[in-house]
């Protein structure tokens, strides 16, 4: 269908002004029809002079003439895309190793360029057309984020499961030379792209900086649904600390060389290895942190901040929920919130039965795993869960259970927190208003 529907209307909008109303399709723009969101964001950016024709419900079409001032929002929301669908068939696909019966658009796998430049999705760029890229180029989408895995085009292949695509290289070169910023990413496969092979990785995206501003290399993740799956090793703890000994220490040749830091390594490596965090200078303006990277070191810097200003609040006992890898920095940040405020907030790891015991990190957690955690525990006057598990805007867990139903298993109020120190010590103070009445 032509156009794009219209989601909402700011009350008082120039959109609102001319009775554009939510369910209306905007259809073009100066005369340029619309495909995406980001047409839209394009051919709105700076003119001051817009023609647009829109649709009614019931097929009339207005053409509104719009004078604003440069860059004044016309007050339009619209439905995210819908993304495309990946082909590849990647060895170490997480969506391919999901259990039965978990929500339907969990098995999606997307692999679209948009949604790369409009929320940070990872893209392989292995199934770009170059219409796609001619257009990433002229409506500058950058930053874009891109997963790599191998620049050896044949190793490249066999990781992402498929042949005939094109080299990653040549992608990102010309992605450099239109002057695209690219954060990229291996996700680190034992005895298939470490070694030799991410050495060359490594030395052929820093080539291409700044244009290549980044690139993280997170481990895979492996559950305990691979039948029929190709066999892959764990990075495990004694992987992980060998890993760490030679990779940071290029990571800060790199660093020097470069004048800024280029080569991060993922938190869950030195979690595993159980090793020191790099200094929190060393990951600059965090430009990987939503691919964990940079997470945990900020966490501790925020809570020594915020240590700083607690004050006595209490009694009363709480449990927060944490996933195995980051229980032991959460227990210490709760033994001292606890010391300082006067409520006893008891951390409680939550192992993960529906992945499996290798999956650690708290974001994949389910709502019937930290029940079943629960079981036969008095979590006290309320139970604590970082945001990071819940769906965003409908509030349920992975395995579709709300928090209404975790309440009544747990037997006590659930209170959800943003997953900082300062989210968690908030929610706490708002809780206690209520219950120390």
């Amino acid at each position: 269908m032509a156009g794009l529907q219209i989601d909402s209307v700011s009350p008082g909008s120039i959109a609102d002004g001319l009775e554009v109303s939510a369910g209306d399709r905007l259809l073009s723009v100066n005369g340029r029809p619309l495909r995406d969101l980001i047409d839209y964001s394009y051919y709105t950016a700076s003119e001051e002079e817009l023609l647009l024709e829109v649709e009614k419900p019931d097929g009339e079409l207005w053409e509104l003439e719009v004078e604003r001032e440069a860059g004044e929002s016309l007050g339009l929301t619209f439905p995210a895309p819908l993304p495309a669908r990946c082909a590849n068939n990647c060895v170490f696909c997480f969506v391919h190793q999901l259990p039965k019966g978990l929500r339907k658009p969990l098995y999606v796998k997307d692999e679209d360029y948009r949604l790369s430049f409009l929320n940070g999705n990872y893209v392989t760029l292995a199934n770009l057309k170059a219409s796609a890229l001619k257009r990433i180029i002229e409506q500058r989408l950058s930053p874009l984020y891109i997963s790599v895995h191998a620049t050896n085009p044949v190793l490249r292949e066999h990781l992402l499961g498929t042949h005939g695509i094109p080299p990653i290289l040549g992608q990102l070169e010309q992605l450099a030379a239109a002057r695209i910023t690219m954060h990229t990413q291996v996700v680190l496969c034992p005895g298939l792209n470490d070694g030799e092979e991410l050495q060359r990785t490594v030395s052929e995206l820093a080539a291409l900086y700044p244009a290549v501003q980044s690139l993280a290399v997170v481990p895979l993740g492996l559950t305990a649904h691979r039948q029929k799956l190709p066999l892959l090793t764990a990075v495990d703890a004694d992987y992980a600390r060998e890993f760490i000994s030679v990779w940071q220490p290029k990571a800060a040749v790199l660093r020097k060389k470069l004048c800024a830091p280029f080569l991060f390594l993922a938190d869950e490596l030195f979690l595993k290895a159980g090793v020191p965090f790099p200094a929190l200078k060393e990951y600059g303006d965090f430009p990987q942190i939503e691919n964990g990277v940079g997470m945990v070191p900020l966490f501790l810097k925020e809570a020594t901040q915020l240590l700083r200003t607690v004050r006595p609040m209490g009694p009363f006992r709480a449990t927060a929920i944490t996933g195995v890898s980051s229980f032991g920095f959460v227990r210490d940040f709760l033994a001292q919130l606890s010391q300082m405020s006067g409520i006893e907030v008891t951390p409680r790891a939550v192992e993960n039965r529906l992945f499996g015991p290798s999956i650690t990190v708290s974001g994949l957690i389910a709502g019937r795993d930290i029940a079943a955690s629960l079981a036969g525990y008095d979590a006290g006057s309320c139970l604590l869960i970082p945001d990071v598990m819940l769906k965003e805007g409908e509030m349920v867990f992975l395995d579709d259970v709300s928090l209404a139903e975790l309440e009544e298993w747990v037997g006590c109020p659930v209170v959800v927190f943003d997953s900082t120190p300062k989210g968690c010590y908030h929610a706490l103070r708002s809780f206690g208003k209520t219950v120390l009445r």
